[in-house]
């Protein structure tokens, strides 16, 4: 595998994963360590972008989500919403530090586009904590090797 397929690879694997769509990127980092080609430093940052910009997507869909609230395909329920809403607006822009988090992080950053986080906030607040699962996974496999 060519240096720039596994990276492109790692990239998608990681930008999907940060979407609403299902999908696991931790496997492919870790594999990536294992061949032992590939600087870990790098492999991190890949994942990394490839994720925040995952969770921008999800940020920039929450932000245009609320005109269409009240059509009838919209697939999330209206209580659903206004309680995901109303967990937000109780722990504000810090739970974005959650975004890392399998099940609950990806929506997270799609609440915080309906309640309008300000971009650079948002922006800082969820690379921290991509960043710092996908150290914490690095480091973890590098000691288990």
């Amino acid at each position: 595998m060519t240096e720039l397929a596994a990276l492109s690879g790692l990239f998608m694997a990681a930008f999907v994963a940060a979407t609403i769509l299902p999908a696991q990127s931790e496997a492919v980092l870790v594999g990536l360590i294992y061949t032992g080609h590939y600087a870990v430093w790098i492999l991190v940052a890949v994942a990394s972008v490839g994720n925040v910009l995952g969770s921008v997507v999800n940020w920039l869909l929450g932000r245009g989500i609320e005109r269409f609230r009240n059509r009838p395909w919209f697939p999330v329920k209206q209580t659903s919403l206004e309680r995901a809403q109303g967990w937000y607006q109780r722990y504000g822009k810090w739970s974005l530090l959650l975004s890392w988090a399998p099940i609950i992080g990806d929506p997270l950053t799609v609440v915080a586009g309906v309640m309008r986080e300000p971009f650079p906030v948002f922006l800082l607040l969820v690379t921290i904590a991509k960043v710092g699962r996908y150290v914490v996974l690095a480091w973890a496999t590098l000691n288990l090797v």
